[in-house]
């Protein structure tokens, strides 16, 4: 222990200097926009103005407002800058670092008050955030462990070996009331207590990272921009459990979360964190990393073992569960990346802190990708029990372009859509189930009322179907089946019968699937008939899609009224199907033989000229 102490110390006189400190978020979001190139301008302008020694550039992982992206924050000040390109950074660092001038364009503007907010903490997609996980993103390289360091790391892993005993950690778990953060919401210290009291002298832990939800990547953040979090958790679990050998099963095509973790297990074995006698504990533990093909149904826990094992990734019949029967054969316990990092804050801080975060049965803070048709897009982490309105406008910036809210789905595909009427509900395990959803792994997708539901119900079946393993009937044909509905109501050749049809078939489905991908693959189905059943009576009663999204149920056509002839929407399509002559409205026609329904000569009018019908 007395190693880590003084290296600790050490650390920390490194790192209490006085000089500005310009953090970067970069990411794969901040890569994917240009990150890497605005981080090397900074460099290049340090060295330009003789600055190397006097200004730190930082390159951190995700700092959640994902929209803002290039984004940094100036230290010790806290300004926080968006959109940053290459070109920006001779004036941040001679205007702003140097003489503490804000640079109004780069501010965040309130998008109710219209009011710049400089200040990260006055920034209203951080405000009303708790980010106790996510907060140490904007301050730590995620490849330096010396940043986890300072920022408290490994305490918790420190007062767990030297001051507690396996089942005095698995009590801390269980009283913190700490429920599993990747879908199902099982009570962590129960799973722990069951998987430690199994006969066995050999367990595993795995880290759960297989995320496969359209649009969501929490996980991925997290190990990108904090990965030690997740792997002293996992070493805190291994130790309470029994475990000497641990697993995070993480998908391939997160090239760097896969590279940022492989980097932290390296730093943690050079460190005696990880390996033979841990800080002199007489603890044994290692962790390998399992990379995945991007199998959605490899997040179900059998299916994960099984290709762990290099089987196929399907499902298996349980019981025996994981922390029975596991990873060959051996008692296993397994958690998603979220609950892993929630460990060493309930070490560190105590069951009482955690368990009054969050609501009587949900408790702490839960992270959501908040995508769709809301304004600021990103990664928030808020307590439990916050209500979705609270994050889609206090949060979000409400709805862009003049647009209605009209639904979010929370669960990711396997979820359910929560309609305008219920935008107050709190954001928990209870209420969301009670709402016919799910709370899943954290999917957030927000919708306007230019969102078709049934497109929707049609959109998650087709992406089930794609991704289910076909071991089990109810699943392989019951999906099978919902969609052949769903399309055929889309198109137009619905009967009102269908909707009973599919409303007995989607229970069917649910009851009888094998494991949690057919189980809960109704719900979008389910609650889209529960809330938005006008739609499909509409589409099958009027041969109307009221959003104006089923291809087969609308027609593109041309208000001469307001045409101008400009040519743009004739110029746009790709199958020559609109005629006309330049500056003569009466002239332009689209034939409607032709017209593929792309929406192109919609998007490019600029007069609203383009009726859709």
């Amino acid at each position: 222990m007395k190693n880590l102490n003084s290296l600790r110390k050490k650390v920390t006189l490194e790192k209490t200097s006085n000089f500005p400190c310009i953090t970067i978020s970069s990411g794969t979001c901040g890569q994917a926009r240009g990150s890497l190139k605005v981080i090397q301008a900074f460099h290049d302008e340090l060295k330009k103005q003789k600055l190397e020694e006097k200004i730190k550039i930082k390159v951190t992982g995700c700092h959640g407002f994902c929209e803002a992206e290039p984004n940094l924050i100036i230290y010790p000040e806290q300004i926080f800058y968006r959109n940053v390109n290459p070109e920006d950074a001779e004036e941040i660092i001679l205007d702003t670092v140097m003489n503490n001038k804000i640079i109004e364009r780069l501010v965040v503007t309130d998008s109710e008050t219209g009011k710049k907010t400089p200040y990260f903490k006055y920034i209203p997609f951080y405000k009303k955030q708790y980010r106790l996980i996510q907060g140490n993103n904007t301050v730590i390289d995620p490849t330096e462990i010396d940043d986890y360091l300072f920022v408290g790391g490994y305490k918790a892993l420190e007062k767990a070996l030297s001051k507690m005993n396996p089942d005095q950690v698995i009590e801390i778990i269980k009283q913190s009331k700490l429920r599993g953060r990747g879908g199902a919401g099982f009570p962590s210290g129960d799973k722990w207590s069951y998987c430690r009291k199994a006969k066995g002298d050999i367990k595993y832990v795995i880290c759960n990272a297989d995320e496969g939800d359209p649009g969501a990547y929490m996980d991925r953040s997290l190990l990108e921009g904090n990965p030690h979090s997740v792997l002293e958790g996992m070493i805190i679990g291994a130790f309470a459990i029994g475990a000497n050998e641990g697993w995070i099963y993480v998908r391939e095509e997160y090239p760097l979360a896969v590279k940022n973790i492989t980097l932290a297990i390296q730093k943690l074995k050079e460190f005696g964190l990880l390996g033979k006698d841990i800080l002199g504990s007489g603890f044994d533990f290692d962790i390998k990393i399992a990379k995945g093909a991007g199998a959605f149904v490899c997040g179900e826990e059998t299916a994960l073992i099984a290709s762990i094992e290099g089987k196929r990734g399907i499902p298996i019949q349980r019981p025996p569960f994981p922390v029975q029967k596991g990873l060959y054969g051996k008692p296993t316990n397994i958690n998603n990346v979220e609950t892993w990092a929630n460990v060493p804050l309930i070490i560190k801080e105590g069951a009482d802190w955690y368990s009054n975060i969050g609501t009587k049965t949900s408790k702490g803070t839960k992270i959501f990708s908040l995508v769709g048709k809301v304004r600021d897009t990103g990664l928030v982490e808020v307590p439990m029990g916050i209500t979705l309105r609270e994050i889609i406008y206090d949060i979000g910036g409400g709805i862009p372009d003049g647009k209605k809210f009209k639904a979010v789905q929370t669960g990711g595909p396997s979820g359910g859509c929560i309609p305008q009427e219920l935008i107050d509900l709190p954001v928990d395990y209870d209420s969301l189930t009670q709402a016919g959803s799910i709370m899943g792994s954290g999917g957030m997708i927000v919708m306007d009322e230019s969102t078709c539901m049934v497109d929707i119900a049609k959109y998650f079946l087709k992406f089930l179907l794609d991704e289910s393993c076909g071991k089990c009937l109810p699943c392989r044909k019951g999906i099978q089946k919902m969609l052949e509905i769903v399309t055929d109501i889309s198109e137009g050749k619905g009967k009102l019968e269908d909707l009973e049809t599919l409303e007995e078939l989607a229970q069917v489905v649910q009851d009888t699937s094998l494991c949690g991908l057919g189980q809960t693959a109704p719900n979008p189905v389910l609650s889209t008939l529960r809330y938005f059943k006008n739609e499909y009576l509409a589409h099958i009663n009027e041969n109307k899609c009221p959003a104006g999204v089923c291809k087969e149920l609308i027609q593109y056509t041309i208000d001469n009224d307001k045409c101008t002839a400009c040519l743009a929407c004739k110029k746009a399509c790709p199958q020559d199907a609109i005629i006309g002559e330049l500056k003569k409205p009466d002239s332009l026609l689209i034939i409607q033989k032709k017209c593929i329904k792309c929406g192109m000569c919609y998007e490019v009018c600029k007069f609203d000229s383009v009726i859709i019908s």
